[in-house]
């Protein structure tokens, strides 16, 4: 039987100076049909970020991501390096990191519907490099709520060591977010999510209150990244 070889592929850009920080905000609406012009691309979304590591709903105007979903690495990777959209964005960016990721589990929905395909079977993830990706719409009567409990969450995740990456993103702000974090195994991502503390209060409230009107929560096998981030290789 064939195993699925999907990749997803999130490209992050920084940018400075004012025009550059246009050109990228304009590029939240006219990037949108180059992309989807792509056919080798099956899913896309163009994202934002907030200040500091993200996780807050003040938008940080240097920062903008790509998500993108292939049918293999070879193809992503390639693409991503010779179409002119990604370019653009490169060359208007002072630096840009792109991470290839294998999907291991995906639940919940996406503009309803489930965009990422797992891998049927994956073994050894004690000793994989795991990503997890959480995308939630919440609904207008509790964003001041849902707001209120993310900078506490923003400090735990920001001070544990075992986290290689983090970054909050959103597609419309406040309302569609999207969070994405590196970690060097599973032991290490299933210790933060059940440790209690201001993640696992949050998460009881959001069950209980039924903060949200639509949610995905997936997990994934980190493959590959390329450029650099902060000035230095992430991974």
């Amino acid at each position: 039987m064939k195993v699925n070889s999907q990749i997803v592929a999130i490209s992050f850009f920084r940018f400075e100076g004012i025009f550059q920080k246009l050109w990228a905000f304009s590029q939240m609406g006219l990037a949108r049909k180059k992309l989807k012009n792509i056919k080798e691309i099956s899913f896309f979304k163009l994202f934002g970020s907030g200040t500091g590591e993200g996780f807050t709903p003040y938008p940080n105007t240097s920062v903008y991501a790509i998500l993108s979903v292939w049918n293999s690495l070879s193809i992503a990777e390639s693409t991503i390096h010779e179409r002119a959209v990604y370019e653009n964005y490169r060359s208007h960016s002072v630096e840009n990191w792109t991470v290839f990721l294998s999907p291991i589990s995906s639940t919940g929905y996406w503009d309803k519907a489930n965009p990422f395909k797992p891998v049927k079977s994956v073994t050894d993830l004690d000793e994989k490099m795991l990503a997890a990706l959480t995308r939630a719409t919440i609904k207008p009567k509790i964003m001041l709520k849902f707001w209120s409990k993310v900078p506490a969450i923003s400090k735990v995740i920001g001070n544990d060591k075992n986290v290689l990456f983090k970054m909050g993103l959103g597609e419309i702000p406040w309302f569609h977010q999207v969070t994405f974090s590196i970690w060097p195994n599973s032991t290490a991502m299933s210790n933060f999510a059940r440790k209690d503390g201001p993640h696992a209060k949050a998460i009881k409230s959001v069950r209980e209150g039924n903060w949200f009107s639509e949610e995905l929560y997936a997990r994934f096998e980190v493959k590959k990244a390329i450029g650099k981030w902060c000035g230095k290789k992430v991974i």
